[in-house]
């Protein structure tokens, strides 16, 4: 673990590198629900994603840090948090089924810019007209991914953006109560909602899982974004959310290579050049932010 001591350049270059090591275990997980998607439910799966999260949290978690890890001081920003990541996480495995894992993962990846005026408001960290612009622009590389009002439009590219948007408010509610409440607490509460207020609805969705690779995939979800979000809230505990943020990116390169080597897909030119759009916002958003600090 890093040490508390830590300088304040080396917190950042460790808030860096945990979220670029959750870029890259996320489309892994996306790539796995996709494979699920095709013959189950995705409130099913969601509910897979969120209790595997809790359940290997509290195996993994507990023994090293006491059940004091379950305690929280903010339980409303909790839940709320919660309900984000797990509306975010359903809205992306249903927008998964129908379109191709690099676009829905470069849509989503409108959720760092869009974490710069929430940042503003809520953290009062404020940002530059700049940054302002660049978050303008990156909307525009939205709008060439999406491509809405022709034939090659499909609603759920709504769904992403939805996720997006979901996955912005959980970041800037991780960052609000990263001094109150630890990584550890903030990681095992981010599935609350989904592991557990999903049992009203489990039984009228479920379908037994056919064989040891589909009941593989279902496990793997929960190990997976279990250390995801748990490094994202390291990053966010060591960084600024507007700093780190787009440094998440990571996760649309895995979402091109996970997607072409599992299921044969690649973007095609607008959707790199849609995709080149929103990083080079994001990381102008990133850099500027950074050299104001």
């Amino acid at each position: 673990m890093i040490e508390e001591k830590a300088r304040p350049g080396q917190r950042i270059l460790a808030g860096i590198l945990f979220m670029c090591g959750a870029g890259l275990l996320f489309p892994v997980m996306s790539g796995f629900a996709k494979f699920l998607g095709a013959d189950y439910n995705t409130l099913q799966i969601s509910w897979a994603r969120a209790f595997g999260h809790i359940v290997f949290m509290l195996i993994f978690f507990v023994p090293r840090f006491g059940v004091g890890m379950l305690r929280t001081r903010r339980p409303l920003t909790q839940l709320a948090r919660s309900t984000m990541l797990f509306t975010s996480n359903a809205a992306s495995f249903l927008a998964i089924v129908f379109i191709p894992l690099a676009k829905a993962s470069a849509i989503t990846m409108m959720a760092p810019l869009l974490v710069l005026p929430l940042a503003w408001v809520v953290l009062r960290e404020r940002s530059s007209v700049g940054a302002m612009v660049a978050l303008g622009v990156g909307f525009v590389g939205v709008l060439v991914l999406i491509q809405p009002g022709t034939e090659l439009f499909h609603w759920a590219s709504l769904l992403s953006l939805l996720s997006a948007a979901c996955y912005a408010v959980y970041q800037v509610l991780t960052r609000l109560i990263s001094n109150i409440d630890t990584p550890e607490t903030s990681a095992i509460y981010s599935s609350v909602v989904g592991g557990f207020g999903m049992f009203l609805v489990l039984p009228f969705v479920w379908k037994t899982p056919e064989g040891l690779r589909d009941i593989a995939y279902f496990c793997s979800l929960g190990v997976l974004g279990a250390m995801g979000h748990y490094f994202v809230a390291r990053a966010l505990a060591y960084a600024p959310a507007n700093v780190v943020a787009p440094f998440q990116y990571t996760q649309l390169l895995g979402s091109v290579i996970v997607g072409y080597l599992f299921f044969g897909d690649f973007p095609d030119f607008l959707g790199w050049v849609g995709a080149a759009i929103i990083v080079a916002s994001g990381l102008y958003i990133g850099f500027a932010q950074r050299k104001r600090s």
